[in-house]
């Protein structure tokens, strides 16, 4: 059948056809973009699912999904981990959570180079997609540590709590872990009382081939001297009287690993006793003949330098060596205060099933500002008592122990409540730094990030000195250019000279 048209409908065609290409152009692209976006994820799908058959350690799979992600997204790094998505990410970094039903089961961390990250609508759904899958990625992997495939897909409720936290400093740490777990070599620890020894040894185990073994941990500072051999090594029955013979630690860990938790505390006979333990990795039982082998990872932790101990002469030289063969040093939470707010949100949501609470954004600057000299047991004994005591669902200033805000009472209440402008605080900060640059205005600015004209605007700017400050922090008369006395800190609420 022929198909006329008239003279109006051929025009209309003509006209159509004239109007293709530019509105045909924008239909195209969009047209690539969904393509793209398509492949993308098919990508990552099959990236998943070529690992996952006869795959061993589930981490594998983990690894293969961060690398075709960062390919896909052209990203300098990917990392899928445990732990929510950062507060306030910069500038250069996509965090986004990988949720399952009610569930936050992790986050993706996407980093570029800086001033190259440019994500539309297109790259954006990628990555909600990327998240879906990625919350498989981390049930199977949770599944193969617990020993269970399937199960719930909440938070697992054995084996180690997850390391949180994004700031590069961690990041090393984990990357680290994950190297020494493919290893069955003795592993030492270090760092500060509360920052997670004994979490970082559990992750190492779980992580490692000895998952379905036992791990095993002893606090060396609390074994009494006469006891050491029957706790680590055992006793037969019958030794003295009313002694019933049991087996030691060493032998408990056969098969798995042994956690030997603040070893510098131990006495010179104690250390000599575990050094030929440890070389041998034989025991004998007290009262008993003859060693018993026993297959057990060696990981040690100490909250001070073995080195220094060893050059102070309070700590063996061959058990040094047998303990520091591979090291992990646990960076305090001073030195990546990125990490604080992860962590309270990270144990909000742990407490979220007895209370819901959420930060406010004075107690989120109160908590980065903390120096924490008790490290993450501290933030999380505060989000505790934050969670029990707190009068509303938003976590207030007024909620957190005095100590922890003392510095935000004394100087940044009562300056709020004067209604102080930036311009008053910029005057004191400037005078500081200029104090302590010994009066040198260049060498200020450099430091300040400022002008030469911007300074002397700041020094010339008077205050009202003393003005409801306490009398130990205020700010002594003089020429603006010659300060005197003390200025408050506005961080720390300590006071400078």
């Amino acid at each position: 059948m022929t198909q006329v048209f008239s003279n109006s409908a051929v025009a209309s065609l003509l006209e159509a056809h004239r109007a293709l290409p530019q509105n045909g152009g924008a239909m195209t692209r969009g047209w690539y973009r969904s393509a793209e976006r398509r492949r993308g994820l098919a990508t990552l799908l099959a990236t998943v699912a070529s690992a996952l058959p006869g795959c061993r350690e589930a981490r594998f799979v983990r690894q293969q999904f961060e690398a075709q992600l960062c390919e896909l997204m052209n990203a300098r790094e990917v990392e899928l981990r445990d732990g929510p998505a950062m507060p306030r990410p910069p500038a250069s970094v996509i965090s986004m959570d990988v949720v399952s039903g009610d569930f936050t089961l992790g986050a993706i961390d996407a980093t570029f180079e800086e001033g190259r990250c440019a994500f539309d609508d297109w790259d954006r759904q990628l990555l909600d997609s990327a998240c879906q899958l990625a919350a498989l990625v981390l049930i199977v992997d949770r599944a193969q540590r617990s020993g269970v495939l399937g199960g719930n897909a909440g938070p697992p409720s054995g084996g180690a709590a997850p390391i949180v936290g994004s700031s590069a400093a961690i990041r090393r740490v984990r990357a680290r872990m994950e190297r020494v777990a493919a290893t069955a070599f003795t592993v030492l620890v270090e760092g500060e009382s509360g920052v997670g020894k004994e979490l970082v040894a559990r992750q190492i185990h779980e992580l490692s081939s000895r998952r379905d073994g036992p791990f095993v941990s002893v606090n060396c500072a609390a074994i009494v001297e006469s006891l050491l051999e029957a706790e680590l090594f055992g006793i037969e029955d019958r030794t003295a009287t009313g002694v019933r013979g049991r087996i030691g630690k060493f032998e408990h860990a056969h098969g798995g690993t042994l956690f030997l938790d603040e070893v510098a505390d131990l006495s010179a006979s104690a250390q000599a006793k575990l050094l030929r333990a440890i070389q041998e990795m034989t025991v004998e039982r007290v009262g008993g003949v003859g060693g018993r082998r026993v297959n057990a990872r060696i990981i040690a932790a100490t909250n001070q330098s073995l080195s220094e101990m060893v050059a102070k002469g309070r700590f063996r030289l061959d058990l040094f060596y047998r303990l520091h063969g591979v090291e992990i040093l646990v960076p305090p939470l001073r030195e990546r205060a990125d990490d604080v707010l992860e962590l309270a949100e990270y144990f909000l949501e742990r407490h979220r099933d007895f209370r819901k609470l959420r930060l406010s954004q004075a107690a989120a600057d109160a908590l980065q500002a903390y120096r924490w000299p008790g490290n993450v047991r501290e933030l999380e004994r505060v989000i505790e008592r934050a969670v029990a005591l707190a009068d509303s669902d938003c976590l207030q200033l007024d909620d957190l122990p005095a100590g922890l805000v003392e510095g935000y009472h004394q100087v940044l209440i009562p300056s709020f409540r004067r209604f102080e402008s930036m311009r008053t605080w910029g005057s004191r900060y400037a005078r500081m730094v200029l104090e302590r640059c010994d009066n040198n205005k260049r060498q200020t600015c450099r430091e300040l990030g400022i002008s030469y004209h911007t300074l002397n605007a700041y020094l010339r700017f008077r205050p009202d000195h003393g003005a409801g400050l306490p009398p130990a922090i205020q700010v002594g008369a003089g020429r603006a250019d010659e300060p005197q006395g003390y200025a408050p800190d506005p961080l720390s609420g300590g006071v400078q000279w």
